[in-house]
């Protein structure tokens, strides 16, 4: 009992305990619907974890989620709310891909250009917002929103301009081969790489079945990163000082309108970052007409959420959050189970994420229990004695 009590006082007993519920609610839905819950969640991990590729292609579709959530949890922990993650990513791909079609210079140039411009143009479309918040007083959630509506007909309009529309098609051109930042792309598609893939098929499949990429590592680098400047940097205090209490960070001399740019313009650029990378590791490479938004940014908010906005803890919350999507995929072909099920089962996490005083309500609970037990067990022994 003991254990369980200081577990739950825990910050990261909330999200497991959110996640449980999470399953609990699915396997309900399930049940009343006439699937078998543990059928289902056992393809569910199959389609997760089943093979190499599976694998590989959880890690490749977490990337772009979980720099969002980074953005989103590094703005949250300084008293922003950036919903306006998806029009900062739709902008670092439209940058990436303008870049990557004009330039063709040696990698070594030409990714860190196309990927760096990526973030350049995610970066500056924060600062904007920042900008309008510090200057004018306008929340950043309003213009957030706005920009995330204008990049969706900026990428559209690009797409449709003469200088970079491919022709009888509804994309722009592909990025120069020299952008990619795949695993080992000439290597695997030649003759020498595939002679030697088919002696392994593992590898085969992770190679030639998925577009592995560098993205994730370069992810986990932006979460940690993140993390410690602000935890551990002047600037991550001001920025933190910011957020909890702007009148008294500006009686301590720390320049709050400085602070709220700095801020939108350090999470603008890792939603760049993430849209990038996505230009630069997956296949076709290149942006596409847009009916709707492609939800890498509000799906940032799921993590983040999940992750208790720890820029660190983004990391298995994105797994988690691109295993379920990907494995309901698998759930929903083999088993004829809905994928809403699986929305629903995000959802019932989420919803629980945001109520952090879950998990220590319970402890707090658990313990009065026990010391109204304890008062009983000592009323009823003085009384024998």
């Amino acid at each position: 009992m003991n254990v369980l009590i200081k577990f739950l006082k825990r910050p990261v007993a909330s999200s497991l305990l959110a996640i449980l519920l999470g399953f609990a609610v699915a396997a309900a839905i399930l049940a009343t619907t006439g699937f078998n819950p543990f059928e289902t969640f056992g393809t569910l991990f199959y389609g997760a974890l089943g093979k190499p590729k599976y694998i590989t292609n959880v890690i490749i579709k977490a990337t772009p989620i979980l720099l969002t959530g980074v953005s989103v949890a590094f703005a949250f922990q300084t008293g922003l709310f950036n919903i306006g993650a998806e029009g900062q990513y739709v902008l670092g791909t439209i940058c990436a891909t303008i870049v990557g079609v004009t330039c063709n210079f040696p990698a070594p140039i030409q990714i860190p250009l196309v990927v760096l411009s990526g973030a350049l143009g995610g970066a500056l479309l924060g600062a904007f917002v920042g900008f309008l918040k510090a200057r004018f007083g306008i929340h950043e959630v309003i213009t957030s929103i706005m920009t995330n509506w204008i990049m969706l007909y900026l990428c559209n309009f690009v797409v449709s301009t003469e200088a970079f529309h491919k022709p009888n098609s509804n994309t722009a051109l592909t990025v120069n081969p020299s952008s990619y930042t795949m695993v080992l792309p000439q290597w695997k598609m030649s003759d020498e790489g595939i002679e030697y893939l088919l002696k392994v098929p593992w590898l085969r499949d992770i190679l030639l079945k998925t577009d592995l990429n560098f993205g994730f590592v370069v992810a986990i680098f932006v979460a940690v990163l993140a993390g410690i400047l602000l935890t551990r940097t002047k600037l991550g205090y001001e920025l933190r000082a910011v957020g909890f209490n702007p009148e008294a960070a500006r009686f301590t001399g720390i320049g709050v309108k400085r602070s709220v740019v700095a801020c939108m313009l350090i999470s603008g650029g890792i939603c760049g970052l993430a849209g990038a990378l996505n230009i630069t590791g997956i296949s076709p490479h290149t942006i596409t007409t847009l009916a709707a938004q492609e939800g890498y940014g509000f799906n940032g908010l799921s993590v983040a959420f999940i992750a208790g906005c720890s820029t660190v803890g983004c990391i298995p919350a994105s797994l988690l959050f691109s295993g379920l999507t990907y494995g309901g995929m698998t759930v929903q072909q083999m088993m004829g189970v809905p994928s809403e099920i699986i929305n629903i089962m995000i959802g019932v996490i989420v919803f629980f994420t945001a109520l952090p005083a879950m998990a220590p309500k319970i402890a707090t609970w658990l313990e009065r229990r026990k010391k109204a037990r304890q008062s009983i067990d000592t009323d009823a022994n003085a009384g024998e004695a």
